[in-house]
């Protein structure tokens, strides 16, 4: 393993479930320093691991590990935290319960307090659902986050982005019928159709148009669909999948008892220096709704990533994007807190 393991022990979930024995796996790049305060919390997207983020950790770029202590928590469903794939009966496959952002969180901020002794956090930064994180932590902890970074990461499912996660999920349900009683017989095979649906979101009308998948060594957009997208979803457990998705559909930082679904009051209750960066072309998870939230948070910039890469505008693919993201986290980490 190149990851750790921290145990939860027995936690309740806001669901009221509770998972027994359950865990965070996590990976740390650099060190704490003494005074605890060089500290980068960078969690995980959907359907990413710990490896997937490590395109944006390096010597000279904004998450530099010798400078920064950077904890990569893996998501809940990922596979390597608590999932579905891992977690014994009566809690495994489709019995897995329903985990929120908040959870994740939560369970987050347990790792940091008990096991580093971290109270202050330079930066959460996070892509997609990590950068949902990343806002649920601004509005969880607004006394300990001093800067997040969310890009291409809403503060909450906007109905047409639920209705998208909705299809994908769908895609799968149709391999039984839609009847839950048979969402134990779903295999990897069953992701194919999964991939075909999120080929459509993932990326924009003007990187097909272009063609800009021959840049990636396919020479039709036949093989570019089932060398990246089948393959890439066929690697997933459904399970997984399925329980990382309810995730994503009810990911309302607002969703609890601190804020009770006002969710301009969760907003505006985030204190820290926040640099939005939407992909300027993200077909769902928009710059339009991450602009309605920046209005809201009293210290926010939004920068929007200009590129036709869609959603995938932060998924480390593309250099020019890639150096946009560091550039203006080199920018936020700059900043002064309390400025």
């Amino acid at each position: 393993m190149d990851y750790e393991i921290f145990n939860l022990g027995d936690v309740l979930l806001q669901s009221g479930v509770t998972i027994p024995n359950a865990f965070l796996a996590y990976k740390t790049y650099g060190k704490l320093n003494e005074q605890k305060d060089n500290v980068i919390v960078y969690p995980t997207a959907f359907g990413d691991q710990h490896v997937q983020n490590e395109w944006l950790i390096g010597s000279g770029m904004a998450l530099d590990p010798e400078k920064y202590f950077i904890i990569v928590p893996n998501l809940l469903g990922n596979g390597l935290s608590s999932s579905p794939s891992n977690t014994p009966p009566p809690f495994d496959r489709a019995n897995f319960p329903q985990v929120t952002i908040y959870d994740n969180v939560r369970f987050q901020h347990q790792l940091l307090t008990e096991k580093f002794g971290i109270q202050k956090i330079a930066l959460v930064v996070g892509w997609s659902m990590g950068g949902i994180q990343a806002f649920q932590w601004g509005a969880s902890y607004p006394e300990m986050v001093e800067r997040i970074a969310p890009f291409g990461g809403i503060a909450k499912p906007w109905p047409h982005t639920y209705v998208v996660l909705e299809g994908v999920k769908s895609s799968l349900l149709s391999a039984v019928g839609f009847d839950s009683s048979k969402l134990n017989q779903l295999t990897s095979a069953d992701m194919r159709a999964v991939g075909r649906v999120y080929a459509g979101w993932g990326l924009s009308h003007a990187f097909y148009r272009e063609e800009l998948y021959r840049e990636m060594g396919f020479d039709s957009l036949e093989d570019f669909v089932a060398g990246v997208w089948e393959n890439s979803f066929m690697n997933m457990d459904p399970h997984n999948v399925l329980a990382m998705l309810w995730t994503g559909q009810h990911a309302d930082i607002s969703a609890n008892s601190s804020y009770n679904e006002d969710f301009d009051k969760a907003l505006i209750s985030i204190k820290a220096l926040a640099c939005i960066m939407p992909g300027s072309t993200d077909l769902f998870c928009t710059a339009d709704d991450n602009a309605y939230e920046a209005a809201r948070i009293p210290n926010a910039s939004l920068n929007p990533i200009q590129s036709i890469w869609g959603h995938f505008a932060g998924r480390g693919i593309n250099s020019a994007d890639n150096k946009f993201i560091d550039d203006n986290l080199k920018h936020l980490l700059s900043l002064r807190a309390n400025e």
